[in-house]
């Protein structure tokens, strides 16, 4: 349709210049349909802006924000929800979004992350995701804790520390959670690396990423770190 009405447009275009040549009088009618067709064109166009689908990363913020602003769960102590306007993000960066495999170890190996409480979260070494981030070669142990089957379905559990933990990021890390498949191929999405719950409130055992999967490279995708006074 858009191809159409451009032609339509060149078309009268054409036409009008004939007009002029050979009419003065018809020169206002002319200009009067080139303007109707231009209009009919940008009206088109913002109805094509209009009905674009949001990023899914962005509508998963509006989420979480949602939730954290209203759910009686929210990790935000009580009395900053009246004041809660929104978690800090880094804006979308696609060249942080990757298409890997995972690299599946034959004989996985148990494994106890630490957490911020002292207590500790039993699962297993499953593999490794490897991708070239800010021009460096990375990698990055992926997990499947024991608990995490609890949920319905095995996830894998990627928490990871880069060069922004504990200046513009959570000092105790960031976490990527996927759903297993079976093809072994997945979205390693850090746009929408989270915080842990311990991150905005007390009362939560929260892993700590270990330093096997700390990033050389900053990773300015995701959640920023929480302050409070943002949201005053």
């Amino acid at each position: 349709m858009n191809a159409f009405k451009k032609g339509l447009g060149l078309r009268i275009i054409l036409h009008v210049q004939k007009l002029k040549e050979r009419n003065s009088l018809l020169w206002p009618l002319a200009c009067g349909l080139v303007a109707a067709t231009a209009f009919l064109q940008g009206c088109s166009q913002e109805r094509t802006a209009a009905t674009r689908p949001e990023d899914p990363v962005l509508l998963a913020r509006k989420e979480r924000d949602l939730a954290f602003r209203s759910s009686p769960q929210s990790p935000i102590p009580p009395q900053e929800r009246m004041r809660f306007k929104g978690l800090d993000y880094f804006l979308i960066n696609p060249e942080l979004r990757f298409r890997v495999r995972l690299n599946r170890y034959p004989a996985p190996e148990r494994v106890r992350l630490g957490t911020n409480t002292g207590e500790m979260r039993d699962g297993l070494r499953y593999g490794s995701f490897e991708f070239v981030a800010e021009g460096q070669a990375c990698r990055l142990q992926v997990y499947r804790l024991d608990d995490s089957a609890n949920s319905g379905q095995p996830y894998l559990f990627i928490p990871f520390r880069d060069a922004t933990t504990g200046t513009e990021t959570y000092s105790a890390g960031r976490y990527l959670d996927l759903p297993e498949n079976t093809s072994g191929i997945y979205d390693l999405d850090f746009n929408r690396a989270y915080n842990p719950l311990c991150a905005y409130g007390e009362g939560y055992s929260c892993p700590i990423a270990p330093d096997e999967n700390r990033l050389p490279v900053p990773i300015r995708a995701g959640e920023k770190n929480y302050a409070p006074e943002h949201n005053h």
